[in-house]
């Protein structure tokens, strides 16, 4: 497996695995722009691109993983994994946030086995569903 940073030769395979991409045109936009703005990450297997994620600084100017999207057949693989520790490595803040719903358990016990702590949740985005906000520290501010 190979991880490194999408290029727009990448978005069309993202968008085809991507079921929301099929749906929403706003998805399609998000993918482009990330890409563009070298903010997108992809996983790639055998010339093929199966996951991706989104690393960006909007989060009160921390590290925010902002998308992990892993291609349904290739889960469970530890591709999703890989991709948050090549964004870990790659982050350029001492802390590194990311969200998931209280209902995506997978994801929740990833970020776990990865060593994220809960740091707390938002309520009504997604109504009856919580948003659960974690949190890794990945080095002092001192040694920034």
């Amino acid at each position: 497996m190979k991880l490194r940073i999408a290029q727009i030769t990448d978005a069309d395979a993202i968008i085809a695995f991507d079921h929301v991409a099929a749906s929403e045109t706003a998805r399609v936009q998000f993918i482009h722009d990330k890409i563009e703005s070298s903010a997108c990450y992809v996983a790639v297997i055998d010339a093929k691109v199966v996951a991706y994620a989104v690393l960006n600084y909007k989060f009160y100017d921390n590290g925010w993983i902002e998308m992990l999207y892993v291609h349904p057949q290739f889960r469970r693989q530890g591709i999703g994994s890989a991709l948050i520790r090549h964004l870990i490595n790659a982050c350029r803040t001492p802390k590194l946030f990311t969200s998931t719903n209280q209902s995506n358990f997978p994801m929740q016990r990833l970020l776990a086995t990865l060593e994220f702590d809960r740091s707390g949740f938002i309520e009504n985005l997604d109504e009856g569903d919580p948003e659960l906000v974690y949190f890794k520290r990945l080095r002092d501010n001192a040694t920034q």
